[in-house]
């Protein structure tokens, strides 16, 4: 039987109805606190979860882990603001006052920027975590999304902050990563010219990198946030965990929230707050010499969230290392939950053991293959030299990438046959891709020395 016209028919239409559409009185003032109350943030964690889920080595806190280090961003950055002064002429005076001059200016703006590389690393585990979980099917699968979309606004964040010191470290890792953008097809140069605020990185880069950084970004990410764990919420919360061939239990055994789970994200948040306060104690932030937009360090290096995207272009043309290839691990990551998949396998850790092993195989392979890949390239490699004739984006573009690219299938191809179901051959792939992108991360942060020639760490 339909429900009368006038009788709320939800959540959002009845809060509709108590802002909106009621009369201002008490009574209605009264029903709207009330439901703003229960439904946004009661509801926030359930009264009962799962005792499975409880485990820490069912999530090891990373989704916790990522709030408490947006809040400490959140507070050290407010503090922050307070001395800064984002213009290029104070910019760069603004920081070596605040670490000199104000009480605990050097702790607060430490705290800040291991905060900001631990989010960016801690948000990178969890995808993974809830990837190699299966907790991207079904309900889950827009909250992937937006899972996807909270790691590169904080990405996004880190970036933007990066300039604000105004230094030549800051300075010339900014002019390299906008730099990229140059290579994008007909929109590249207006797209630099956006993201730069004109020609050259200025004053008005900084004040927009500023507004982003302290306005733009925050709030979009609060809102993302919110919705992300509304949705948990809907999904019915965790992925219960379950053993390989285990069927899901419809009815699992619960417990309270409170003390059971609240107990042990408030204990992971306290040792989470006490390894930022040992790293900012120990570890400055860095900091250079001012800015000099005429004079170059050698190397000139990204941020180390985009080294491999760096080191791409080292043996890619920029066009698909800067394009084509980011573009396709976007769609790559954003298709996974709606591929076609044999079977659910929500909550096993690696789907099988055959996946477990298919999975170590593809980490063995990327580990052993790439580097052998860079030293082959930096060394004897030189397709220029074998290919004269041919255009760069053809030689050093498109026939490498289609050579990854059959590699990359003819192993997802041998591991379907060995798993026999799409699930651990699609994963193992996943796996494969993830590692040689870390290596590339690794070989582009620390072993690239003057002239981006591959050296020794130590010998840098």
């Amino acid at each position: 039987m339909a429900a009368p016209r006038d009788e709320p028919r939800g959540i959002l239409h009845r809060f509709w109805r108590s802002v909106f559409r009621a009369p201002l009185n008490p009574r209605d003032d009264t029903d709207r606190k009330r439901i703003v109350v229960s439904h946004l943030f009661l509801h926030n964690r359930p009264v009962r979860v799962s005792s499975a889920t409880v485990r820490y080595t069912h999530t090891f806190g990373l989704g916790g882990m990522s709030i408490v280090l947006f809040g400490m961003l959140a507070a050290t950055g407010v503090l922050l603001m307070f001395v800064y002064e984002p213009s290029p002429g104070y910019a760069y005076d603004s920081i070596v006052s605040l670490r000199a001059d104000v009480f605990f200016g050097r702790l607060v703006r430490n705290v800040h920027y291991w905060s900001a590389n631990l989010l960016i690393v801690v948000a990178t585990l969890h995808l993974v975590r809830v990837y190699l979980t299966g907790a991207y099917y079904g309900a889950r699968q827009l909250n992937w999304v937006l899972g996807l979309a909270l790691l590169l606004c904080a990405m996004g964040s880190n970036f933007t902050g990066y300039l604000l010191p105004w230094d030549q470290l800051s300075y010339w890792a900014t002019t390299i990563v906008t730099g990229m953008l140059g290579y994008a097809p007909l929109v590249g140069g207006w797209l630099q010219g956006v993201v730069r605020g004109g020609d050259e990185i200025g004053a008005a880069t900084l004040v927009g990198f500023y507004a982003a950084h302290t306005t733009l970004l925050p709030v979009l990410i609060v809102a993302l946030m919110a919705l992300h764990f509304w949705r948990v919420r809907k999904a019915g919360g965790v992925v219960v965990p379950r053993a390989p061939g285990e069927e899901t239990d419809a009815r699992p055994e619960k417990v309270l929230f409170l003390p059971h789970l609240l107990l042990r994200e408030f204990a992971v948040a306290l040792c989470l707050v006490a390894f930022v306060l040992v790293l900012a104690v120990g570890f400055d932030a860095p900091l250079g010499e001012a800015a000099n937009p005429g004079m170059s360090p050698n190397p000139a290096k990204a941020p180390w969230y985009f080294a491999g995207f760096q080191e791409l272009l080292l043996h890619f043309d920029p066009l698909f290392a800067v394009v084509v290839l980011p573009l396709l691990a976007v769609l790559l990551l954003l298709s996974l939950p709606y591929l076609r998949y044999d079977k659910d396998t929500s909550g096993v850790l690696l789907m099988s053991r055959e996946g477990r092993r298919l999975a170590l195989a593809a980490a063995l392979v990327a580990v052993v293959a790439t580097p052998l890949w860079i030293l082959a390239d930096e060394t004897f490699v030189d397709l220029a030299a074998w290919m004269p004739g041919v255009p760069p984006v053809l030689r050093n573009g498109l026939l490498p990438a289609v050579v990854c690219a059959a590699v990359v299938v003819a192993f997802q191809l041998a591991a379907r046959r060995r798993a026999g179901a799409n699930n651990e051959a699609v994963q193992a792939s996943f796996v494969l891709l993830a590692t040689v992108f870390l290596i590339l991360t690794i070989a582009g942060f620390w072993f690239r020395g003057p002239g981006m020639a591959l050296v020794w760490p130590w010998a840098r």
